[in-house]
């Protein structure tokens, strides 16, 4: 796998679970919005910044992962801790004229065993379609902590 030389960007999620009902079926997304550009600053005019297309796929990705916790959890009846949180960082770099990505996860689960918090991780991992999508094509580095 090739990995990037050079980083150009870095979009940054934070994941949490919403313990309190939402009246829906779906909870809501709360984006933080800035902008970026490579090598430049932007200045916007009468135009709201937007999020970047590597802060979209970390969040959809981080979303999607911290379901798939929840999931594998419930599957081997395990409770998880309230202040459970995913953080992923999507990298945007080059190595010489590829444009590639690369991904870090921050897997925080406080007061739960290390193994049992790195098996779940783990197995979320194997289950959460973004995941599976980027296996094999993307860097993805994984640190999971208890405390």
């Amino acid at each position: 796998m090739i990995k990037i030389d050079k980083v150009l960007f870095t979009g940054k999620t934070h994941t949490t679970v919403n313990q309190a009902p939402s009246g829906s079926d779906h909870g809501t997304v709360n984006l933080e919005l800035s902008a970026s550009d490579v090598g430049r600053e932007q200045v916007y005019a009468a135009v709201d910044p937007h999020p970047t297309a590597e802060q979209l796929f970390a969040g959809a990705w981080s979303a999607c992962y911290i379901t798939a916790i929840g999931l594998v959890a419930a599957q081997k009846r395990i409770t998880l801790p309230a202040d459970l949180s995913v953080d992923i960082e999507v990298d945007l770099g080059q190595t010489g004229n590829a444009w590639l990505l690369e991904a870090r996860f921050e897997i925080r689960m406080p007061g739960v065993a290390q193994d049992v918090a790195e098996k779940l991780a783990h197995m979320a991992h194997e289950i959460c379609p973004y995941s599976k999508a980027t296996r094999g094509n993307i860097d993805v580095a994984v640190n999971v902590t208890t405390s």
